[in-house]
């Protein structure tokens, strides 16, 4: 699986305007619906929100996975990628306490492909390198690039 083949340039959002944690999750479902996989905006929403009231999904080095807590068969037909980036950070009551730059948000059709896309997603976004060109991209086809270059080298 490559998280590449399934965020899209248009599901890339490099200034989000959100600057809570909810106004976040909507943001970056928003971008998810531009894939034409999710059949039911408000469904995935809820799911998510759901997902974040049992623990957050900000975890260390100013990331979070924001995500439903299983797949969602009916809703999602295939795996769905957005990425969102705020410069300045929002409170996305990470575990390390600090504010998050870089926003994942995923969506899969079942929990098969929803666990192998966290883990692949968790395992890339451990390195410091990884978030460092992420975080200075400039286009969306650049952050496609980069998320390509670090799945070549795993």
């Amino acid at each position: 699986m490559k998280i590449s083949d399934h965020i899209s340039d248009q599901s890339i959002k490099l200034d989000l305007v959100s600057k809570t944690k909810d106004d976040v999750i909507v943001e970056l479902v928003d971008l998810i619906l531009k894939s034409n996989e999710i059949t039911d905006r408000e469904q995935i929403l809820k799911a998510v929100m759901e997902r974040e009231k049992l623990c957050s999904t900000g975890f260390e080095h100013g990331v979070a996975i924001p995500h439903p807590r299983q797949g969602q068969p009916g809703v999602v037909n295939k795996l769905v990628v957005a990425l969102g980036r705020s410069k300045e950070g929002i409170d996305f009551e990470a575990l390390d306490g600090e504010l998050v730059h870089l926003f994942f948000l995923l969506a899969a059709p079942n929990d098969q492909e929803h666990l192998r896309a966290l883990a692949r997603l968790s395992r890339m976004l451990k390195d410091e390198d990884f978030r460092a060109k992420l975080m200075s991209a400039k286009t969306p086809g650049d952050v496609k690039k980069i998320i390509e270059d670090r799945e070549g080298e795993l």
